[in-house]
């Protein structure tokens, strides 16, 4: 189904896989005139000639890359407009678009969410941008719709930030990097590596794009295969997908850890931007006569068969037949896996969701970026067409990803359909990807085509006592669950036929409620500030020493953004920075706060001129220890925070909330084995944060102790890899070395300010 080169590979014409041995030159000779060199052929990728076209560094080596359009939905742009306005910002010197779908319910925390969208509204005005309603459309389906284009580059604060099927390279980071656009600053970052997505064959009836989707992420992800790189799609198979079903993968390449994607487009793609007024914005794209790639994944589309990724991350996935077929193995191996990030927190068994040796589930969700889609709805009412979902605990929400899509689904006829056996559905949201709609009860298993199904993304509380989950699925076979009352069912059992409609956009929807100010500003317009919208708190520089004491250990093999920072509820504080800090690894680690706090007390004693072991009395025997070796280090050239440890943390979403959460309590660093993602050690660096590095093995300190490191402004300064670090304990100081990684600059300088607003801040 799904093949992984060891190493790289050529491919001629777009046809043609050679791979990148010994034999490679003279197979080359025998089919090309012309043999290009290993770095000729890297350049004839697709992804490098769009990097290339917005690079302004001069250098294909270390980019500096400027986007054509910026987007962020309502639980970022109130955070990246306020650091921006902070650092000078007068206009939008590009297209932003600020979409409205993740707080667009405004169901929690009283006036919060709408002054938070009428704060949009009125910044797009005064800064000259775009503004999408609540209920208009998420994000992502906005983007494809309306801002896409052949060739292009986008910037988004949301992590599937994925147009690769549309011919647009995007990509998702934290807020800071939306900031640096917004200043006309770049995006800095070595060239990536290139691998190819060779697609072959045709997907099999009933098979869809998350199906695909899963079947990639499962074999990529642990092997770290495509990690901070981008996934290029070619290949004979492509031209069998329509535009639809190259989106639903393409949205989901955030899932392997890559960087970006980026496909070969051809008439199908033409025809997406002419349905959608846009013909001007298609380019074809495909890659030189012989291009090479730094790895390939080959997939053969007719051997994928509908798939299932069991709790807790997309890359525990199964065919939905291997599940049927092994299910005591499988669930149990799936509630042995939750022990490692649940612990004993609370209950959590999926083998009670067993009934007469199949597997029972409590609620299914077609919704979002990926699931919302016009194709995948329209299926899932052909296969529940004239059928019942039942009257017993089995639910159907659908939220067709965009008005007009809805609109549409209205005028075929689909959307009836889909009510009549007893679905739901609801506008355009994104609340069922972080955990902020349709949250299953206590023990609820939901199987949903969205993005991601982390411990607690569907809405539960750990620190309530509380656990549910979410199996991730293709439409298809969550509307063969549906007809099949709630008993896990793949598509391909059925034997049916899918009607296939043709989509008709519907502009007028837009045309009368999204506000386009044509890139004109207004400096007149007041902006609206809510009483929960707070500035950023005052951030110190560097200093010339550090003391950081160790506030959370945590020895998971992953941890994501939502155990750092958690999703759902907590979203209504993304505009309040203090507010929103006090849930910071409240999932993970609930006495984080009050510890950060408490050593937080020392640093604002030496910013307010005062003794620091006064504020914080366990300081003193670490000064004492200090000074054996460091006489001169005092409260005039020593800073004091916190730290914590992770194995790799950082995987999933973009926000970069969570390291400013970090921040604004008082972190200096955090120490990892590994980043899981390139824009979580952004995040940190952009929030004036260390991302310090360690052996994996070596861990000579533990929680609660304090960590000495002399001069590391001066390491940072002179662009070292590497700190001599010491660990404080019985009297006396431990050494041991901490790694800093490759930083740019501008990055050096912005640890240096203490965060990015200091470092533009005039």
């Amino acid at each position: 189904m799904i093949q992984l080169y060891n190493g790289g590979a050529y491919v001629l014409n777009g046809t043609e896989i050679i791979a990148d041995t010994a034999e490679a030159p003279a197979v080359l000779a025998g089919k090309t005139a012309e043999v290009p060199s290993k770095e000729e052929a890297k350049r004839q990728t697709i992804a490098y000639g769009i990097l290339k076209e917005h690079n302004t560094s001069g250098s294909m080596e270390k980019l500096q890359i400027r986007f054509d359009k910026l987007t962020s939905h309502d639980i970022t742009f109130v955070g990246i407009i306020q650091t921006a306005r902070a650092s000078g910002l007068t206009k939008f010197p590009m297209p932003y678009v600020l979409t409205n779908c993740h707080n667009s319910l405004c169901a929690v925390g009283g006036t919060i969410n709408e002054d938070d969208h009428m704060f949009g509204l009125t910044c797009a005005k005064r800064y000259g941008g775009v503004y999408v309603p609540p209920h208009q459309a998420v994000i992502h389906q906005y983007a494809r719709e309306m801002l896409a284009g052949g060739g292009k580059m986008i910037l988004g604060s949301d992590s599937h930030t994925r147009y690769g099927a549309l011919g647009t390279m995007a990509m998702g980071e934290g807020g800071p990097e939306l900031v640096k656009q917004l200043l006309n600053q770049t995006y800095d970052i070595s060239m990536p590596g290139v691998v190819g997505v060779y697609l072959t064959g045709a997907p099999m009836k009933g098979v869809g794009p998350q199906d695909v989707a899963l079947a990639i992420i499962k074999a990529v992800f642990d092997c770290g295969y495509v990690n901070n790189k981008v996934m290029e799609f070619i290949g004979d198979g492509v031209a069998n997908l329509s535009a639809d079903f190259r989106i639903g993968i393409d949205v989901m390449t955030t899932e392997t850890t890559c960087l970006s994607s980026i496909w070969k487009t051809d008439e199908k793609i033409q025809e997406f931007y002419e349905i959608h007024g846009r013909s001007g914005d298609y380019k074809e794209l495909n890659p030189g006569p012989a291009a090479y790639y730094d790895g390939m994944i080959v997939v053969d589309l007719g051997a994928v068969k509908p798939m299932i990724a069991m709790p807790f991350h997309p890359s525990n996935a199964y065919t939905i037949e291997e599940l049927n077929g092994n299910l005591k193995d499988i669930l149990a191996d799936c509630e042995t896996r939750a022990k490692v990030s649940l612990g004993d927190k609370v209950e959590f068994s999926l083998q009670n969701k067993v009934r007469n040796g199949k597997l029972y589930v409590d609620q299914g969700i077609i919704a979002g970026c990926a699931g919302g889609g016009f194709e995948n709805i329209c299926a899932a009412a052909d296969i529940l067409n004239g059928k019942s979902i039942g009257s017993d605990e089995f639910t159907l929400s659908v939220y067709p990803a965009s008005m007009p899509v809805y609109m549409e689904l209205v005028r075929n006829g689909s959307a009836a359909m889909l009510m009549e056996t007893g679905a739901v559905l609801k506008t355009a949201f994104c609340g069922p990807c972080f955990g902020a709609g349709d949250t299953p009860s206590n023990n609820g298993f939901s199987i949903r085509h969205s993005t991601r199904n982390f411990p607690n993304r569907e809405g539960s509380k750990l620190q309530s006592g509380q656990i549910a989950s979410v199996a991730l699925m293709d439409a298809r076979s969550i509307a063969a669950t549906a007809a099949n009352k709630g008993y896990l069912t793949a598509a391909t059992d059925l034997d049916m036929e899918y009607r296939n409609p043709k989509y008709v956009f519907d502009h007028k929807i837009y045309e009368n409620r999204v506000f386009d100010s044509k890139g004109t500003a207004d400096p007149n317009t007041e902006i609206h500030f809510g009483p929960n919208i707070k500035d950023w708190p005052a951030m110190s520089a560097l200093p010339e020493y550090m003391i950081l004491k160790v506030v959370s250990e945590i020895h998971d093999p992953v941890t994501t953004t939502d155990e750092l920072i958690p999703s759902g509820e907590t979203s209504s504080y993304r505009s309040n920075p203090l507010g929103l800090a006090e849930f910071t690894l409240s999932r993970k680690d609930p006495e984080y706060v009050g510890k950060a706090k408490a050593i937080q007390a020392a640093q604002k004693a030496i910013e307010a001129g005062n003794c620091p072991a006064e504020a914080v009395p366990e300081l003193k025997p670490v000064f004492k220890a200090i000074y054996t070796l460091y006489p001169d280090a005092d409260k005039t050239n020593t800073g004091v925070g916190s730290t914590i440890f992770a194995v790799k943390p950082g995987d999933g979403s973009a926000r970069e909330q969570a390291a400013s959460c970090q921040k604004v309590l008082g972190g200096w660093a955090n120490i990892a084995n590994g980043y899981a993602t390139k824009r979580y050690r952004s995040n940190l660096i952009n929030w004036g944060m260390l991302p310090f590095l360690i052996e994996e093995g070596t861990l000579p300190f533990k929680n609660g102790d304090y960590l000495f490191i002399p001069k590391i402004k001066e390491a940072v300064q002179k662009g070292a890899s590497e700190v001599q670090a010491y660990v404080v304990k019985d009297g006396g100081l431990q050494p041991f070395t901490l790694k800093l990684g490759e930083m740019t600059e501008d990055e050096r300088r912005i640890i240096l300010k203490g965060c990015l607003i200091n470092y533009n801040r005039v």
